[in-house]
């Protein structure tokens, strides 16, 4: 019997093997509460925080309908389904200053903590419906485990827009209600800016949202991941 294997010589080294050895160590990683990131000891000081750089995924198990599919594969402790993959680096990275400079970040628990907040401002989820799982990581593989982590599995709020955006300083031109936010109202700053409304409305949106998760994964991936111009550094100030 003849078996076949590679027809090329293992490379791990390779990007694509580098991307997946991130990826599954990300996946290795324990469940956390997303509740837990806004927990405090006194007025300022928050009991779980962590310091350093890396990827993350954030699992739903609730009831909001549209979510239906992704919320009975993470139920039961499975967590199968992100429903938003990330990542956060170090501040001074976008000018090349990845070299060292994980030394004192606290931009992963920072860049999950704003995500925490979001999630509880709005009307229609409850926070207490969200877990996460993290991995620090070198500066330089960052993009790549987010990225490889995206292929797998196509999560939903890397497609529909607004999640990811932080508090911008000020109302943009052009600028109109992100898609997320139109499915999810109630985001402080984004009450504050006074946007127009999107030009779909939240029943579109959320018919979108059901016919995408109902996609094969192939299909799925032909659709672009939605930029939201997320602050990846995520070193906001502490609050």
């Amino acid at each position: 019997m003849i078996i076949e294997g590679l027809t090329t010589a293992y490379n791990p080294l390779d990007k694509g093997n580098l991307g997946v050895s991130v990826r599954e160590a990300l996946l290795k990683q324990p469940i956390g509460f997303m509740s837990d990131l806004l927990r405090k000891t006194g007025t300022r000081t928050y009991c779980n925080k962590f310091a350093g750089a890396g990827t993350y995924a954030i699992y739903y198990t609730g009831n909001f309908q549209a979510y239906k599919v992704i919320a009975e594969q993470n139920r039961d402790e499975k967590f199968e389904a992100p429903i938003y993959v990330g990542k956060a680096v170090p501040q001074g990275a976008r000018k090349g200053g990845l070299l060292d400079s994980t030394k004192g970040t606290e931009a992963l628990f920072k860049r999950l903590r704003t995500h925490a907040r979001s999630i509880q401002e709005v009307s229609n989820l409850d926070l207490a419906d969200f877990y996460f799982r993290y991995l620090i990581v070198d500066d330089i593989w960052i993009p790549l485990g987010e990225t490889y982590m995206i292929e797998k599995f196509q999560p939903v709020w890397n497609k529909v827009g607004g999640f990811g955006n932080n508090t911008p300083g000020k109302r943009r031109k052009d600028q109109f209600m992100s898609e997320w936010d139109t499915v999810h109202p109630g985001r402080s700053y984004v009450a504050k800016l006074s946007l127009p409304p999107n030009l779909k409305t939240s029943a579109q949106i959320v018919r979108e949202i059901e016919n995408y998760l109902v996609l094969p994964q192939e299909e799925k991936a032909k659709l672009p991941v939605v930029d939201d111009g997320e602050p990846e550094q995520g070193d906001e100030p502490d609050m």
